[in-house]
């Protein structure tokens, strides 16, 4: 399964290659990390083909978090992509916006990694 990580946060990219370690390695996930909203609809449209799950955080320089699930879920691709928001602020306004523009689930920092991959093995 191809995971989409979208953060402006570039350690982010260290922090899941350790954490996923074995999933990694046994070929169950490959990740592709985007720094921006922008780059991330970048990344998205160039691997519509495939299986995708976006992790994206919801405040971000330039294109939000929101405003990329928002345009994500305009595009027409069946089956559409797992989309779960991250985010510090586990905020009422935040979750419910998210939920309104159609994301799967709203996770909030610091990420319950046990949990994540939880998720996404119910996923596979």
């Amino acid at each position: 399964m191809k995971i989409l990580v979208v953060d402006d946060e570039k350690d982010i990219q260290s922090l899941f290659e350790q954490r996923f370690r074995k999933e990694i390695r046994d070929g169950a996930v490959e990740f592709v990390f985007a720094f921006s909203g922008e780059e991330a609809l970048n990344c998205y449209g160039k691997c519509l083909h495939e299986a995708v799950l976006i992790l994206s955080d919801i405040n971000m320089p330039g294109m939000s978090g929101l405003e990329l699930l928002r345009r994500i879920k305009q595009i027409n691709h069946e089956p559409p992509p797992v989309v779960m928001m991250i985010t510090a602020y586990g905020d009422a306004e935040n979750y419910n916006k998210a939920m309104e523009l159609g994301a799967d689930d709203f996770i909030v920092k610091p990420v319950d990694f046990s949990a994540l991959k939880e998720k996404i093995k119910n996923l596979i």
